[in-house]
C-alpha cells in the first residue's frame, strides 16, 4: 500500500512561485531574508522589502527585453545571494530558470543552452562569460548575457545593474508590469529546466513547474517543521534540486538564510552564522565527523579517553531513549557530565544552535547518524531526486527513524513496485524531460507513477528504507547480489581518513575496492606521524598508512557477508573532485567516470 499523509492543504495552494514570493514580501517586509558575506568577510543582512525591490526591478529588466512566458534564462553561477535575485526575478517575469553548474565545461554549457533554446543568460563572472563567447555560434538563442561580477559592453553584455535599470525604467511607463505578470502564471507553467548533473551520461533536461516548487514549500511549511524564526546557512549548489527545494521552503516558511556557496568555508561560516539548521550532502557530516575524531585521537592520553567513554554513554543513552526506555540515574549523571565536557564543544562546532540538519543527495550511514544524534546534534535524513523536485520524503524532528529517509510528504504518495523500485506521485514529479518523449515516457509506469530507479522498502508506519540504486547493484560470478552503496557507508562510519571508498566486482569471482583519502585528515596524520609537510601522494603511499587503512579494510570485512568481503584494494593517489569530473557539484560519485578512468588498475586486480 502507498503511504502517503492528509492531502487537503494541497487545495489552497498558491497558484505560482511568483505570487508566494510576493505574498512573503508582503507579510514579513521588515524581517530578515538573507544574509551573504562581503569581501572583508563580513556579512550583509537584507530584508524582504529590499529583496522584493531588487527582484521587482530584475524582473522588470527581463520583461523590458522582450522575456515571454515559459522562455528559458539560464543561470551559470555558484550559490550566492545573486543566483536567488535571478530566478526569483525570471519566476515573477514568467520564464523559466535554465541552471548550469558553474564547473560545467563550455562544451556542455553550449549544450544546455541550446538544447533549452535560452534567451537570456546570468553569468556569474568572467570566467563563466568566456565559456558563452567561446561558443556563442553554437548558442543563437541567446540574446543577452548578464554578468553578476562585471561590467557591460555596450551590446550582448549587461551588468546586473544595468538590467536594474532597464526595470526601472519599464516599472516607471508599466507601474504594475510585475504583478499582472505574476498573476497571469498558472500552476501548470514551466518554472524550471533543471538539468541533470549526469552521474552517466549527457545531463538532461527536468522540466519541473510551479506547481511543483510551491507544493515543496507548503508540504514541509504543514509539517510544522520551519518557522519564521529559523536561520538556515545554505552553501548547496542552487543548481541542484536540494539547494533549490529549501530556497521553496524558505518562500513558504519565512525564515532567513545565510548563503555562501564556498564548501571550504562551511565550517567557519557556521560558527560565525550560528544557524538553526542547514541542509548538506552525507559527504559534509562524513568529514566532520572524520575531523572530530581523528583530532581526539591525536591528543591522545586522557583526553581521548574521555572522548571515547562519552560516546559510549552517549550512545547507550540514547539507545534507551529511542527504545522508550527509561535510564539509569547513574548512567543520566555520567550522561550530564559529558554533555558539558564533550558534547556541548561538539555541537559548538556548527554554532550551538543548530536544531537539526537535513541530509539528501546519497545515503547516510545510519552509524554516523547514530554517532551525531548521541552528542545531542539530530540529522534528519530526506529523500528525493530532480525528477520530483527533491522533496519525496523526511524525517520529521519529533517523529524520526534513523537509518529511514521518512515517510512521504504530505499530500504525495510512494509505493514499492516491481524489482522494489520506489515509485512516486504527487504534484511534486516532473512533467518529463525536455525534448525527449521517449525517455519521458520511460520514467513513468502505465499507471502514472514515477519510476525512480533506486531499490527500497516501507515499514509498517510508511517510513521509507533505501538499499541502493537498482542500476549500481551487481552480481559477482558466483551469482551473488551485491549493493555497492552499503558497503561503501559502513567503511565512511568505521575510517575516520577516508574520503570516498568504491566497491566493484560485477561478474568477477571477488570484490575490490578503490579508496580515496580526505586531504586534510590525511595531512593531520602527517604532522602526528613524523611526514609533516609531506605531499597528498607521498602520505597515501606510505607503508604506514597502508598498513593502518589495511587495518580499517579488516575491520569491515568482518562486517560482511563472506561474498561481500574486500580481497584486493589499492589507495588511489588523488582524490575525487568536481573539477575532475568524478564527483557530481553535490559531492556523488561518478562511479561509471570512476571506473573509466581505473579501469587497467581494477582490471590488474583479477590479473
Amino acid at each position: 500500500m502507498p503511504a502517503n499523509h492528509d492531502p487537503t492543504f494541497v487545495d489552497h495552494l498558491a497558484p505560482n512561485i511568483a505570487v508566494q514570493f510576493l505574498d512573503r514580501v508582503a507579510k514579513s517586509p521588515d524581517a530578515e531574508a538573507f544574509r551573504y558575506p562581503l569581501p572583508d568577510d563580513t556579512w550583509e543582512s537584507v530584508t524582504w522589502r529590499r529583496t522584493g525591490e531588487q527582484v521587482r526591478e530584475l524582473a522588470a529588466g527581463l520583461l523590458a527585453l522582450g522575456l515571454e512566458p515559459e522562455q528559458r534564462v539560464g543561470i551559470a553561477s555558484g550559490t550566492r545571494y545573486e543566483w536567488i535575485l535571478a530566478d526569483l526575478a525570471v519566476m515573477c517575469a514568467g520564464g523559466a530558470t535554465t541552471t548550469v553548474y558553474p564547473s560545467t565545461n563550455a562544451d556542455d554549457v553550449a549544450y544546455i543552452l541550446s538544447d533549452s533554446e535560452s534567451r537570456i543568460v546570468f553569468a556569474e563572472d568572467a570566467e563563466q562569460l568566456g565559456k558563452l563567447q567561446a561558443h556563442r555560434a553554437d548558442i543563437p538563442t541567446v540574446e543577452k548575457v548578464v554578468l553578476f561580477d562585471g561590467e557591460g559592453d555596450s551590446d550582448w553584455v549587461l551588468s546586473l545593474a544595468d538590467l536594474a535599470g532597464l526595470g526601472r525604467a519599464h516599472l516607471a511607463e508599466h507601474p504594475t508590469a510585475v504583478e499582472d505578470v505574476a498573476k497571469s502564471i498558472a500552476p501548470d507553467q514551466l518554472a524550471m529546466l533543471m538539468y541533470t548533473s549526469g552521474t552517466t551520461g549527457r545531463s538532461k533536461g527536468v522540466r519541473l513547474l510551479h506547481r511543483s516548487w510551491v507544493y515543496q514549500g507548503a508540504a514541509i511549511e504543514a509539517q510544522d517543521i520551519l518557522h519564521e524564526s529559523d536561520l538556515q546557512f545554505l552553501w548547496l549548489p542552487m543548481a541542484h534540486a536540494f539547494g533549490k527545494v529549501l530556497l521553496a521552503a524558505q518562500l513558504a516558511c519565512g525564515y532567513a538564510t545565510a548563503i555562501d556557496g564556498r564548501i571550504d568555508r562551511i565550517v567557519d561560516n557556521l560558527a560565525v552564522v550560528k544557524p538553526t539548521f542547514m541542509g548538506a550532502a552525507p559527504r559534509i557530516f562524513e568529514k566532520a565527523h572524520g575531523k572530530i575524531v581523528t583530532m581526539q585521537a591525536a591528543e591522545g592520553g586522557l583526553k581521548e579517553k574521555i572522548f571515547l567513554k562519552a560516546f559510549a554513554v552517549g550512545n547507550q543513552v540514547d539507545r534507551l531513549k529511542r527504545e522508550g526506555k527509561s535510564v539509569p540515574f547513574v548512567l543520566g549523571l555520567q550522561h550530564k557530565v559529558f554533555d558539558k565536557l564533550v558534547f556541548s564543544k561538539v555541537r559548538e562546532r556548527f554554532g550551538g544552535r543548530v536544531r537539526f540538519f537535513i541530509s539528501g543527495s546519497a545515503a547516510l550511514n545510519p552509524e554516523i547518524a547514530e554517532w551525531f544524534h548521541a552528542a545531542g546534534i539530530l540529522i534528519l535524513e530526506g529523500y528525493g531526486m530532480t525528477e520530483n523536485a527533491a522533496g519525496a520524503a523526511v524525517n520529521h524532528p519529533q517523529d524520526y527513524k534513523i537509518g529511514t529517509v521518512g515517510p512521504a510528504l504530505p499530500g504525495s504518495e510512494i509505493r514499492i513496485g516491481e524489482n522494489d523500485e520506489v515509485q512516486l506521485r504527487g504534484p511534486h514529479v516532473m512533467a518529463g524531460y525536455h525534448n525527449l518523449p521517449e525517455e519521458s515516457a520511460q520514467a513513468f509506469t502505465e499507471d502514472g507513477w514515477l519510476r525512480t530507479g533506486d531499490k527500497g522498502s516501507l515499514d509498517e508506519d510508511g517510513f521509507l528504507t533505501i538499499t541502493g540504486r537498482i542500476k549500481d547493484l551487481f552480481k559477482t560470478s558466483g551469482g551473488k547480489y551485491i549493493a555497492p552503496s552499503a558497503i561503501e557507508s559502513k567503511f565512511k562510519a568505521l575510517c575516520p581518513y577516508v574520503s570516498q571508498f568504491m566497491v566493484f566486482g560485477d561478474e568477477r569471482h571477488f570484490v575490490v575496492a578503490l579508496i580515496t583519502l580526505d586531504p586534510d585528515a590525511m595531512a593531520a596524520w602527517a604532522h602526528e606521524n613524523d611526514m609533516p609537510g609531506a605531499s597528498y601522494t607521498d602520505i597515501v603511499r606510505s607503508e604506514a598508512v597502508h598498513t593502518m587503512i589495511g587495518g580499517y579494510v579488516e575491520e569491515l570485512n568482518t562486517r560482511l557477508n563472506r561474498w561481500e568481503t574486500i580481497k584486493k584494494w589499492e589507495i588511489l593517489d588523488h582524490d575525487l573532485s568536481i573539477e575532475s569530473g568524478e564527483l557530481t557539484p553535490s559531492l556523488k560519485v561518478k562511479r561509471n567516470v570512476v571506473a573509466q578512468n581505473n579501469a587497467d588498475r581494477i582490471a590488474s586486480f583479477y590479473g
